[in-house]
């Protein structure tokens, strides 16, 4: 039988030479949610997978939460659909003006990154609040909280663990972070699963897990050890805290994390 020579088309020899065709590991943008996120796909993944991946490891995009001329998307807490009261859009500024009870978004959120600036009157207490269940009847018995605090008048200020930028009650932040009364502070909060960190004007306040051993025996030690839904809900509510002060915030946003 005689022997046929080997004909070897021109795109083998070009995929040869090219050495295969295997998609590059690469990350996405949201490999680096402040430390918190990464993405990288793997080599040799179909182009579809690929852009799956990006996809959902990109956080969305930055969302306004006031517009500094009305108050939208916000319901005093238990009160979805009234009028919003004891909260005011002044000077583009979204202030405490009078009783109400927590500013309250009208929507749920699980894994988010929200940043704001707050000023306080003196002597003044507000937080923010988050991850709060629909179901509690008042805000704080289930959504930790971010403190915002006059350190130097209030008697929260002389305990670091209910000093402003603390997890409250549970964590404190590094003293002489604050700015004095009368002057903006810069927040970011982030909550990504259990990982939460509190960042006051440009510095980590504090970091913890949600339901860490730690984090669990700081609870059991502070008023929130009989509060069984505290920290628990993985979505909620975030709420601006009506302490009975004025407080104003200005520069809200957030957005989600996958």
């Amino acid at each position: 039988m005689p022997i046929r020579p080997l004909v070897i088309s021109s795109a083998a020899l070009l995929l040869i030479a090219c050495g295969g065709g295997g998609a590059r590991s690469s990350s996405g943008d949201a490999s680096a949610i402040r430390g918190a996120i990464g993405g990288g796909v793997r080599a040799g993944a179909a182009p579809a997978q690929t852009a799956q991946t990006a996809q959902t490891a990109t956080p969305g995009a930055w969302v306004s939460l006031f517009n500094g001329q009305a108050i939208s998307g916000w319901h005093n807490y238990k009160t979805p659909g009234a009028p919003v009261v004891g909260w005011s859009a002044i000077n583009g500024e979204l202030v405490r003006s009078g009783p109400g009870g927590d500013l309250t978004t009208d929507k749920q959120y699980t894994n988010f990154e929200l940043e704001l600036e707050w000023k306080v009157e003196a002597g003044g207490n507000s937080g923010i609040i988050y991850r709060i269940d629909p179901a509690s009847e008042v805000s704080y018995t289930s959504g930790p909280e971010m403190q915002i605090l006059d350190d130097t008048k209030h008697p929260d200020g002389k305990n670091p663990l209910t000093s402003a930028g603390a997890n409250y009650a549970l964590h404190a932040p590094p003293a002489g972070i604050v700015k004095p009364v009368g002057e903006w502070n810069a927040i970011r909060l982030i909550v990504n699963g259990n990982h939460v960190e509190h960042w006051l004007n440009g510095i980590k306040a504090v970091e913890y897990e949600l339901g860490s051993p730690d984090w669990e025996t700081r609870r059991q030690a502070s008023k929130f050890a009989t509060w069984t839904g505290y920290g628990r809900a993985a979505r909620g509510y975030i709420a601006l805290q009506d302490h009975g002060d004025r407080v104003a915030f200005r520069n809200l946003r957030i957005r989600e994390l996958p």
